[in-house]
This record gives C-alpha cells, sequence and structure tokens, in this order.
C-alpha cells in the first residue's frame, strides 16, 4: 500500500510524502500506521478521525483532516490523506 500525506495552505502544497507498506497487515493497521509516520514526520499531533472523515476515505480512499479534527490549533488549512496504490 502507497498513502499519499499532503499538508495544504492557501491552496498550495506545504509539505508532502508518500508511505510505502508491505507488510501483510490489515488496511486499517497500515492506514493508522502511516498516519503515525506522517504526523512525527510533519510534527503534528494525531487527528481525531470524525465520522464523515472516516465515511469519505471508506468511499474515495481520501480525506481531508481539517481544524475540526485536531485539538491543536494548525497552521495549514488542512492535512490529506490518499491511497495511491493497494496490495
Amino acid at each position: 500500500m502507497r498513502i499519499w500525506a499532503k499538508l495544504i495552505g492557501e491552496n498550495h502544497i506545504i509539505k508532502d510524502m508518500v508511505i510505502e507498506d508491505t507488510s501483510d497487515d490489515t488496511r486499517t493497521h497500515k492506514v493508522f500506521d502511516a498516519m503515525d509516520r506522517i504526523c512525527h514526520e510533519f510534527d503534528l499531533s494525531k487527528p481525531i478521525w470524525l465520522d464523515a472523515t472516516v465515511k469519505d476515505f471508506k468511499r474515495h480512499s481520501k480525506c481531508r483532516f481539517l481544524n475540526d479534527n485536531f485539538i491543536d490549533s494548525i497552521d495549514f488549512d488542512y492535512l490529506e490523506i490518499q491511497v495511491l496504490e493497494e496490495d
């Protein structure tokens, strides 16, 4: 599985990275592990998966974490993750 993470601010990509996970874990474990790595790399607190976020991710394999998803204040518009490739 490959997941692309992007920090977006003022309609521009501030930072991005691709996480690749070739383990035999479940899809859910791979996504949560990728989120841990993304938050560590971008120096962010872990976002909260709201019902709407989960619904978007299940439907489109892509979701945005807005200000409401974070406990701390953020200095960007949103964090977007997208599954590029699945095993």
